[in-house]
């Protein structure tokens, strides 16, 4: 069965750091782009960042510098690490795949995070 599963969101005070796997099944992850998105409360959903198939990322402007996206093929796994978190960063954070031009053909369930005192 395709499927991405997103773990690792939760409540965190601004300033703080998480940690986001997606874990993928049904697949070979290697062949893929894998994306996160961000759905925030009243906002259009956005695309946060992206990795191919060879490791090269990208990503969304509020969050260059601050987030650090990277995959371990071998675990079948992509991660988004997020450091000095802010209160705008809050939303349901969903994996895909792929990312970038091509269109999204797989989307996990999504991870909520908080960032909030």
């Amino acid at each position: 069965q395709l499927q991405l599963v997103e773990s690792g969101g939760g409540l965190v005070q601004p300033g703080g750091s998480l940690r986001l796997t997606c874990t993928a099944s049904g697949f070979t992850l290697e062949n893929y782009a894998i994306g996160w998105f961000r759905q925030a409360p009243g906002k259009e959903r956005e695309g946060i960042s992206c990795i191919s198939s060879s490791g090269a990322a990208v990503y969304e402007d509020s969050v260059k510098g601050r987030f650090t996206i990277s995959r371990d093929n071998a675990k079948n796994m992509v991660y988004l690490q997020m450091n000095s978190l802010k209160p705008e960063d809050t939303g349901v954070y969903h994996c895909t795949r792929p990312c970038g031009a091509a269109p999204v053909d797989l989307w996990g369930q999504g991870t909520q995070v908080t960032v909030s005192s």
